[in-house]
């Protein structure tokens, strides 16, 4: 083999190891949605992979992003916005990642992140404590993810 074969080898190798780079997405903090919900976040649902960041941007003035306290896999770090201000969260455990506007809190303004294609922590998800409107709308983001999570899981196991 050649001198430039092996070095092309190796390189190609080495493409093959690299890991993949982590996306980001962005999440608005909005007075009003575009489907004319009050206090939002649009998209109130994500699914990423571990190692993508959310942005949540203040798009709107008086919002906040914060994790809400039950709703996280286990080991995950808590965050913790401030009021008029975006923030960037890097999410590295699979599971669900439960947040709201603490303003807006008891108005429903709460989002669901799914990481790593895992609803592991989904019962204790489904035990936090939160305002009447919040726990709806919570229910919902939640019912959403484990019919994509059950989506996936039939369509993995179908015979052509």
């Amino acid at each position: 083999m050649t001198r430039l074969s092996t070095l092309m080898l190796c390189a190609g190798a080495l493409l093959l190891t690299a890991p993949a780079h982590a996306a980001e997405f962005e999440v608005k903090m909005l007075n009003k949605g575009p489907d004319n919900q009050m206090m939002t976040f649009n998209p109130p649902f994500l699914k990423i992979q571990s190692g993508d960041t959310v942005k949540f941007v203040a798009a709107d003035k008086g919002h906040d992003a914060e994790s809400i306290p039950g709703m996280l896999p286990d080991g995950a770090t808590p965050f913790k916005g401030k009021i008029s201000q975006d923030i960037s969260v890097t999410f590295d455990k699979p599971g669900l990642y439960g947040y709201r506007c603490v303003p807006h809190f008891g108005m429903g303004m709460v989002g669901l992140i799914e990481v790593g294609g895992s609803t592991a922590n989904l019962d204790a998800a489904k035990q936090a404590k939160m305002p009447p409107l919040a726990t709806k709308r919570m229910t919902a983001l939640l019912d959403e993810a484990v019919k994509n999570t059950t989506a996936q899981a039939g369509a993995g196991g179908a015979v052509h």
